[in-house]
């Protein structure tokens, strides 16, 4: 499983203080390689970086968030994407969701421990995957073995 400091994040938000307030909260959480986006077609630009985990702002120009999240969701769909909105919209949040958001963050005052709960689920997340594939492996090597032993009459 990838540690904290090996995952690629990106954060896509229209207003720079916030992009900034963001990635110096993200920094002191112990991410290092985060890429900041003052828009959306910088970000899928470069998105050969292949990124982990995008924060994606509800309101930007000349794409909004419900936009890329999905572009991102079906081109990419192991990509853990989170709203991140002043936008207290329900039908806003179910959108996001219903569209492949991992998770949905109003921006307030709030904001960071939000950002802090979904990371601790995203790695819960990465824990099940990691799980799940080393029980995968370990059943097909059963499977096998037990093929490579058979006897055929």
């Amino acid at each position: 499983m990838k540690k904290l400091n090996d995952l690629v994040v990106f954060i896509v938000d229209d207003d720079r203080f916030c992009l900034e307030l963001y990635n110096k909260y993200l920094l002191n959480m112990g991410f290092k390689n985060i890429c900041l986006f003052e828009n959306g077609p910088d970000c899928i630009e470069k998105l050969e970086l292949q990124p982990d985990i995008i924060f994606v702002n509800y309101n930007m120009e000349p794409i909004n968030g419900i936009d890329m999240l999905t572009k991102l969701k079906y081109s990419h769909p192991g990509i853990f994407l989170l709203m991140i909105s002043g936008q207290k919209d329900m039908q806003v949040a179910l959108s996001a969701m219903e569209l492949g958001a991992f998770d949905y963050i109003i921006k307030d005052e709030k904001v960071f421990k939000m950002i802090n709960n979904s990371i601790n689920k995203i790695f819960q997340s990465l824990a099940m995957i990691t799980e799940l594939k080393v029980g995968n492996r370990q059943t097909n090597l059963i499977r096998n073995s037990r093929l490579l032993n058979c006897n055929f009459a």
